[in-house]
């Protein structure tokens, strides 16, 4: 029997099966490279990554798929990247929202993890909020706000967010108001042993550093996919953070770094 045989014969709930264990296992693939591996056509191709991702086996992508389990890369659009390790963003969004007293002032940043985080504020009240997400003054209950303010700049439409200075302006002829925040709860893109806090965008870094200088205590927010990685920009070293809230204890070298540097591991039940 042929390939090609072979493919048109096999039955397509076999062929699913094996497609999403392809996927889950590559991490990301196009509809044109899954039609050639699986010799059929890609119109079948995107019949059945439509099936697995309504079956909630897979992200349906534009041109293709990425495994849930994959690695957010800053080229996935804000809803991929929100369904990507979604069970570990909910753990630590409710895990970092315990380090959250009633009355405080928060700096958030954008991001899927901080958007966990949002919605397990709900219990909270008289929360003052700044925050260069666009999505999040949605995911708040209006209950559990004060006041919520949000930060100006250039706005990256694929992370729903704003890049700019951590400031408000006091009018034409007079300085920026000055703030300070209890806490900043930050997301971060990457945490590497040696080099601390990692994003993939320089003007987020520079705006993901101020917010850490501008508040009281810093906890960093990250899945365990991206503990032991290093992107584009860094942020800061290990020792900004007071704590580091993820899913899964970091690896012996790192939970020891990060020990050394005074940063308290808070891992997600």
């Amino acid at each position: 029997m042929t390939q090609s045989e072979d493919g048109a014969r096999r039955l397509p709930a076999g062929r699913k099966a094996e497609l999403a264990a392809y996927v889950a296992e590559v991490g990301e693939a196009s509809v044109a490279r899954l039609a050639e591996r699986f010799v059929v056509s890609v119109d079948t191709i995107r019949r059945d990554l439509d099936s697995l991702d309504a079956e909630g086996h897979l992200i349906r992508t534009h041109g293709g798929a990425v495994s849930l389990a994959a690695a957010p890369r800053p080229e996935f659009g804000l809803d991929v990247r929100t369904r990507m390790q979604a069970g570990a963003k909910e753990k630590i969004g409710a895990a970092a929202a315990s380090l959250v007293d009633d009355g405080m002032v928060l700096l958030v940043n954008a991001g899927t993890t901080t958007l966990a985080l949002a919605r397990h504020l709900a219990e909270h009240r008289e929360l003052t909020i700044a925050t260069n997400s666009l999505r999040l003054p949605a995911e708040m209950a209006p209950e559990s706000v004060r006041d919520l303010y949000l930060f100006g700049g250039a706005v990256r439409l694929t992370a729903q967010a704003t890049i700019g200075p951590v400031a408000f302006p006091a009018g034409a002829t007079r300085a920026d108001h000055e703030i300070q925040a209890d806490l900043a709860l930050i997301g971060v893109g990457s945490v590497s042993e040696h080099g601390g806090y990692w994003t993939s965008n320089l003007g987020e870094a520079g705006m993901l550093r101020d917010m850490m200088h501008r508040s009281q205590r810093t906890a960093v927010l990250a899945d365990s996919t991206k503990l032991e990685r290093r992107l584009f920009a860094q942020i800061a070293d290990l020792g900004a953070a007071d704590y580091l809230v993820t899913d899964a204890a970091p690896p012996p070298s790192m939970a020891d770094a990060l020990a050394e540097a005074g940063v308290e591991v808070i891992v997600a039940d």
